[in-house]
């Protein structure tokens, strides 16, 4: 069985993602697709919408037959750690390929951009740290970089969101010595960072949030750029917990956590740097919402999205011993989810693969285990009871969902 992956976070899975799996399939001529999926706490340091159950539920019908967690310690880093752990767990399953969506669309460019960067490290980590010195965000650091070292006309534009995480996927792979081939389809219509959902079949995860957070929030505006079984659960979700999940709805245990916590306290936490706790102290007392305190902090230097990590970190206590000590690699592999054809397949590759599988995290544990954990908790803190003391239980005796996809059932 040829099986290749995707990674994902699925906040929430739409039409786009469901022509990402199908494209993945047939350019790789796969069996099967592997998605590595963040769990609660996403790389944009946010909540996820809805929790990882739900959304996995979303992938197996969306085509997905094997739905991994991408641990904590991965899944709410910059963009290289990010894809490392996640292509770390596809090559531990053995995948054949890996198919990412790009704003270039062609993988020679990627690979032509490796080799490049490869060949002139030297040159680009100087430019990169000058660029910092001066103040400059590392991503705004590394494409200015890439176009000031004038590359070869075939390299990738690395200022493109996911352009930049395609290139560290095929990155990861390079380093890990994998024998996983690197694929790319075009992203269509919608761009990663629109706002707002244009009369089309397809939009972006990021203006279908925006709709639901809205004032206003309407399930039926986001109706014809989500699949169906997508619509159910969002429903489904809304009806038994009152609410999705944003960053409002933990701003005041985030606010009680900074009130309540000394500079040299923060600084232990993972990504306070360059004085920084002072930033977030000086300003948690005068903002009355989390986006407000956002707005106050926000630098030229730092982007949103570096910052949101961080307050991530504040709200889950992570520290920064701990979150070095555990982002070498994976230690374990975190079933969620898995259709009959995927169940098919673990079974053919289960006594080659390297790091344990973890099917309830009763029956295991270690520091990245403990992590996920830690962030269930938190994520679940923002609910009534009983909802919250059944979502933290869920954590530990969960087993993995299974889907019948002939049938289109649960079982």
């Amino acid at each position: 069985m040829r099986a290749v992956g995707v990674v994902v976070e699925y906040n929430p899975f739409h039409n786009g993602h469901y022509y990402h799996i199908q494209e993945s399939r047939k350019v790789t001529e796969a069996d099967l697709v592997v998605a590595v999926m963040s769990g609660n706490f996403l790389q944009r340091g946010e909540p996820a919408l809805v929790s990882k159950w739900a959304r996995t539920k979303m992938a197996l019908e969306g085509g997905a037959d094997i739905v991994i967690e991408l641990p904590y310690v991965f899944a709410t880093q910059k963009a290289e750690v990010f894809a490392f752990g996640a292509v770390s767990l596809l090559h531990a399953l053995e995948v054949d390929s890996i198919c990412f969506g790009s704003e270039n669309g062609d993988i020679c460019s990627f690979q032509n951009t490796l080799k490049e960067m490869k060949a002139r490290k030297g040159s680009f980590d100087q430019f990169i740290k000058q660029a910092l010195e001066e103040g400059k965000s590392y991503p705004r650091a590394a494409s200015d970089a890439f176009h000031a070292l004038q590359f070869v006309d075939s390299a990738v534009d690395l200022s493109q969101p996911n352009n930049i995480l395609g290139f560290h996927y095929v990155e990861a792979v390079d380093k890990l010595g994998s024998r996983i081939q690197p694929f790319t389809i075009q992203r269509t219509k919608a761009g990663y960072h629109d706002q707002h959902i244009a009369d089309q079949h397809i939009a972006s995860a990021t203006s279908i949030r925006s709709s639901l957070f809205s004032e206003r929030t309407n399930l039926e505006e986001i109706q014809n750029v989500i699949p169906d079984t997508t619509y159910s659960h969002l429903l489904s979700y809304k009806k038994s917990f009152g609410m999705f999940h944003h960053w409002e709805n933990y701003y005041a245990y985030f606010k009680y956590k900074l009130l309540t916590s000394t500079p040299e306290e923060l600084r232990q936490i993972y990504e306070v740097e360059e004085g920084l706790e002072n930033r977030l102290l000086q300003n948690i007392t005068s903002a009355a919402t989390f986006k407000e305190f956002m707005e106050k902090i926000k630098t030229k230097r730092y982007t949103w999205t570096r910052l949101q990590r961080l307050c991530v970190h504040i709200l889950t206590n992570t520290s920064k011993s701990l979150m070095k000590e555990n982002s070498e690699y994976p230690t374990y592999i975190r079933l969620l989810g898995t259709t009959l054809t995927g169940q098919e397949y673990l079974n053919s590759i289960k006594k080659k693969v390297a790091i344990p599988f973890v099917s309830r995290l009763a029956s295991f544990s270690n520091e990245q285990v403990m992590l996920d954990i830690k962030a269930s908790n938190v994520y679940a803190s923002c609910l009534n009871e009983p909802y919250r003391s059944n979502m933290i239980k869920s954590e530990f005796s969960n087993p993995p969902i299974r889907y019948d996809q002939n049938n289109k059932q649960f079982l």
